[in-house]
């Protein structure tokens, strides 16, 4: 089977409904050099029968994997460990994607190729449903190289990454006993530290929604559940600040996590099934 240039990954739980809709999304790309790697991180429903069932009807390669319910950072961890793209772009199962998004990663990416620098991954923007662009609007050059956490503060919105396998395989998600959430931006500064990432904020191949259940709209829960997480992103974060506003912000956030992950383990303590 030939090699995809391009491994779309989803990690799912409980999002059989949604599917859908990013399936047909892929069916409708332009270009077909991809595969789909669904990582089923032990939802209760049909998802891993349904995807299954998608093969038969595709032009790309279909995959799925199962594991335990692990969380999505897992699922991520799994999935790279699986791919066989030599870049690997991650889309949530609730979102869906542009029919050219796959035909302007690969333009990125050989766009990439010919610079004299390491490229450790391009980055395109998000939109909403509605196709209006997630965050703050963008005048400046395009493409440019910079670092996640340093354009999240300029566009101050989602944004969609493609990174190199290699490196997402050597820098993998820390898996914390009892937590099932890491923050995304934790890997993707290390990943940036590798090599620059290359930004395209004046299009959008995305599309996105918040859910209910969703981690935006759930993060002070996320923050309670998962506090050895984001202590871990938080206390590297102060390092990443340019200004003292942000890294005081940071540090803030960091004893606010110590503080949960003595209250969290205080409780163990008191009941193990805590």
């Amino acid at each position: 089977m030939e090699q995809p240039m391009l491994t779309i990954l989803t990690p799912t739980f409980d999002r059989r409904h949604t599917l859908p809709r990013l399936y047909d999304s892929l069916c409708a790309q332009a270009r077909h050099d991809f595969e789909w790697l669904v990582v089923d991180d032990g939802s209760t429903d049909d998802t891993a029968q349904w995807v299954r069932a998608c093969r038969p009807r595709t032009g790309f390669q279909v995959r799925v994997l199962r594991q335990d319910n692990s969380g999505k950072h897992v699922a991520l961890n799994t999935g790279v460990r699986a791919a066989r793209g030599e870049w690997v772009f991650i889309v949530d199962s609730d979102d869906w994607l542009t029919p050219d998004a796959v035909e302007c990663v690969a333009a990125a990416l050989a766009q990439a190729a010919d610079r004299p620098q390491q490229v450790a991954g391009v980055c395109f923007r998000k939109a909403g449903p509605d196709g209006g662009l997630r965050g703050r609007p963008y005048a400046g050059p395009v493409p440019f190289i910079g670092t996640p956490s340093q354009v999240g503060r300029m566009v101050q919105g989602d944004l969609a990454y493609v990174f190199r396998r290699d490196l997402m395989a050597a820098l993998p998600f820390p898996v914390i006993p009892g937590e099932k959430f890491v923050p995304e931006l934790y890997i993707w500064n290390r990943i940036a530290d590798r090599g620059g990432i290359q930004f395209h904020l004046d299009r959008a191949v995305y599309h996105g929604e918040y859910l209910a259940d969703g981690y935006t709209r759930n993060f002070r829960a996320q923050l309670r559940r998962s506090p050895g997480g984001f202590l871990l992103f938080y206390a590297e974060q102060i390092g990443r600040e340019p200004h003292w506003t942000g890294r005081i912000k940071a540090a803030v956030r960091s004893l606010q996590c110590l503080a949960y992950c003595v209250a969290k383990a205080r409780a163990h303590r008191r009941d193990p099934r805590a």
